[in-house]
């Protein structure tokens, strides 16, 4: 029997992290279902679903202390099953692009919310303008929208709120 751990770790980034906590993972008899993992500023930044062999989970709680004791900050959260609370929604693809500027995940998550949609997985990044290098903010967002919802009534209300900050929303069918 298997099961499934949510198993994040950061740290001071170094050339061969991800060898290092695989190395163990695989030691365990472990297998990374999915992953993300990036650079952050200095820092390292992994999150991971992990499916162990029931019966080597005590022998987790020992890489994650000495994963710690290199200066890593690890947890380990095991996961509920799958529920259906999502069955039936509808996979979209929200992006968004404009200047720069304070709130715009707040107001895009916000927006999302309110209209009971779920964010998936979400990317955001910054980039320099080619010409004025003005910083440019960018975002992908994989979002489950329930079957009950209008497509033209939650993406125009959406659309309303890149105009008010000053972005570009686009929004696709399918993640």
């Amino acid at each position: 029997m298997h099961s499934d751990i949510v198993f994040t770790l950061t740290g001071t980034d170094r050339i061969g992290i991800v060898e290092e906590v695989t190395r163990v993972l695989f030691g365990l008899d472990g297998n990374v279902e999915t992953s993300r993992m990036v650079r952050l500023g200095g820092e390292f930044a992994l999150l991971m679903l992990v499916s162990l062999p029931t019966e080597r989970l005590a022998e987790l709680d020992s890489a994650v202390d000495a994963l710690a004791a290199q200066g890593f900050r690890v947890t380990t959260s095991p996961t509920r099953q799958a529920d259906a609370q999502h069955s039936g929604w509808l996979p979209y693809q929200v992006s968004v692009v404009g200047a720069d500027h304070e709130g715009i995940i707040h107001e895009i998550a916000q927006g999302l919310s309110a209209r009971g949609i779920n964010i998936e997985s979400m990317e955001t990044g910054t980039t320099e303008a080619p010409v004025s290098g003005a910083q440019l903010f960018s975002m992908t967002a994989s979002v489950l929208v329930p079957p009950h919802l209008q497509e033209d009534d939650w993406i125009a209300v959406l659309a309303e709120a890149g105009d008010e900050v000053n972005i570009d929303i686009e929004v696709a069918a399918g993640a």
